[in-house]
């Protein structure tokens, strides 16, 4: 009769520990759920296509520019894919070793999105001048944030950069330590910084001299390096457009200069731009340059002082300044 009696208790002990180890585990999900969605928590970008929710401190990042790249690499984000270099196979020299088994994923003017899909990426960074075209394509893949233009200050789209990256204090520091250089530079060159200088670039087919919003020209400038007269008159007639103006050999007398500084554009297994190079430092206008005369005329890096385009190529383009203005 004992046993007939215990064992309606019996059951409903076992009942309530069933009751309270469930209860305990649903409480344990709740807590890594909440912790799952704070991991996927997002917040708007502002972009040139408009807007974008983007999680917080992204990890799988893919950059299709490569000014982005470099912009990523100095906030300590190592993209899982980005396109590769203008120059190089398939990074330039001064980001190589930064970019160790990063996937390749076209160039900026082709970019390949099913390698992009494949890498399964919780953010996308690209320009709208470079990829308009394939932004809905890419926004199916993952958030996508694009910059507006790859000209004038490239200030503005690192800036834009840390914010999609939700990196914006490392951000104002790589900018701040920056431009602890320029200030070191300025006060190390003093009055050598008053020679004025004429940007020239030898392409296949072409020669370009650039001006004020190019790259080059806008580190110039917060250098407070001035161009010349004769390049001033070149773009005066068009305040718009004070990126750079294409010339002919007729053009060579205005590219004197205190400090020329030249660079070639020559990609891997194209001798073009070398060629283009040649026929004009070889022509008797370029050689009666004054700035060629007296040693002051200088073949720079197309990566450094051009193509890249990054806050890495600034830094660069700091070090050839330094050496032409200051270490000389």
């Amino acid at each position: 009769m004992r046993n007939t009696y215990k064992k309606p208790w019996l059951s409903l002990t076992a009942l309530l520990l069933c009751l309270t180890l469930l209860l305990a585990a649903c409480g344990g999900n709740t807590d890594s759920n909440k912790e799952e969605a704070s991991e996927k928590e997002t917040f708007t970008v502002k972009h040139a296509m408009g807007e974008a929710k983007v999680p917080k401190k992204p990890e799988r990042v893919v950059v299709l520019t490569n000014e982005g790249t470099e912009a990523a690499l100095a906030m300590g984000v190592k993209p899982v894919g980005a396109v590769q270099s203008w120059l190089g196979d398939p990074w330039y020299e001064h980001i190589k070793n930064d970019m160790k088994d990063v996937e390749v994923v076209g160039t900026e003017s082709e970019v390949n999105a099913e390698a992009i899909a494949a890498l399964k990426p919780d953010l996308i960074i690209g320009n709208k001048m470079r990829q308009e075209a394939v932004y809905e394509k890419l926004s199916a893949i993952a958030p996508t944030v694009f910059t507006e233009t790859l000209r004038g200050d490239w200030k503005e789209n690192f800036s834009l950069y840390s914010k999609a990256l939700d990196r914006e204090e490392e951000g104002k520091k790589v900018i701040a330590d920056f431009d602890g250089r320029i200030d070191s530079i300025k006060e190390k060159a003093g009055d050598q910084l008053s020679q004025k200088v004429s940007v020239v670039r030898f392409m296949a087919g072409k020669t370009r001299i650039y001006y004020k919003d190019s790259f080059s020209g806008v580190i110039l400038d917060q250098l407070g390096i001035k161009h010349t007269e004769e390049t001033d008159k070149l773009f005066a007639a068009d305040k718009e457009d004070q990126f750079m103006r294409e010339v002919g050999k007729e053009a060579i007398p205005q590219m004197d200069a205190d400090k020329l500084f030249y660079f070639t554009y020559a990609p891997a297994g194209d001798t073009e731009g070398v060629k283009m190079e040649e026929d004009f430092t070889e022509d008797p206008l370029w050689k009666n340059l004054s700035a060629v005369k007296e040693g002051n005329a200088h073949k720079v890096d197309d990566a450094v002082w051009n193509t890249a385009g990054g806050v890495m190529a600034a830094n660069k383009m700091l070090d050839e300044i330094e050496k032409y203005y200051v270490e000389k």
